[in-house]
């Protein structure tokens, strides 16, 4: 059985599960850049106008404890790290893409 996620509680439903998951001021905004390919942590801060460096690092920590990013380190001078979207986290890109589909009709 795969090992539950930070924010799952017994008594929570899978809709409950998922918003957790993605609430976060930046999360889906990170998870969209994302979809584009992997990606430094500098070019969260140059592409999403007004994210903190500190919050940034806090909510890529959250994502990767929930298996939607994965993070790779490089052993060089100076220090590279890069992210990219697991297969859990390609699948909910494939939810976002609906989900703005649907905030059009609300426009």
């Amino acid at each position: 059985m795969k090992e539950k996620i930070r924010t799952i509680t017994e008594k929570e439903c899978p809709l409950e599960i998922a918003v957790n998951t993605i609430s976060g001021k930046w999360k889906i905004p990170i998870i969209w850049h994302m979809n584009a390919g992997k990606k430094r942590p500098c070019e969260f801060l140059r592409e999403i106008e007004n994210v903190d460096r500190r919050v940034l690092n806090q909510q890529l920590k959250e994502m990767e404890t929930d298996g939607l990013i994965a993070k790779k380190s490089y052993n060089q001078l100076p220090p590279k790290v890069e992210y990219t979207l697991t297969e859990l986290g390609q699948k909910l890109v494939e939810v976002l893409w609906q989900l703005n589909e649907w905030g059009k009709l609300l426009q």
